[in-house]
C-alpha cells in the first residue's frame, strides 16, 4: 500500500535552500518515491496559520521510512539546519 510523507515547511533562508532541494529530489527519487505536492500554498480551513506544504507518495510505509533514514537524505537534511522549519509525517 503506498505510504505519504506529509510536510509543513516555513522557509527562514529561501536563497539558500536550492541544494537541499536537489539533494533531497534524488533522494526521494531513489526510494521510488515522487512529488505530488511541492511548495504549495495552502488553504486553511480551520485552526491555525499553516506553512507551505509537501506531499510525497512512496510505494509502501517501509519505503518512506528509508528514505528518510538514508545517507543522502541525512545529508541533504544537514544542509537544511537554521534554514527553515519542518515538520514530516508519514501515513
Amino acid at each position: 500500500m503506498a505510504a505519504y510523507v506529509i510536510g509543513e515547511v516555513k522557509i527562514l533562508k529561501p536563497s539558500e535552500m536550492g541544494e537541499y532541494g536537489r539533494m533531497v529530489a534524488e533522494a526521494v527519487a531513489a526510494h521510488g518515491g515522487r512529488y505530488l505536492a511541492r511548495g504549495a500554498e495552502p488553504v486553511v480551513l480551520e485552526g491555525g496559520p499553516a506553512h507551505n506544504v509537501l506531499l510525497i507518495e512512496f510505494p509502501d510505509k517501509d519505503a518512506a521510512l528509508a528514505w528518510y533514514a538514508s545517507p543522502a537524505y541525512q545529508a541533504a537534511k544537514a544542509l537544511r539546519e537554521g534554514k527553515s522549519n519542518l515538520r514530516l509525517i508519514v501515513i
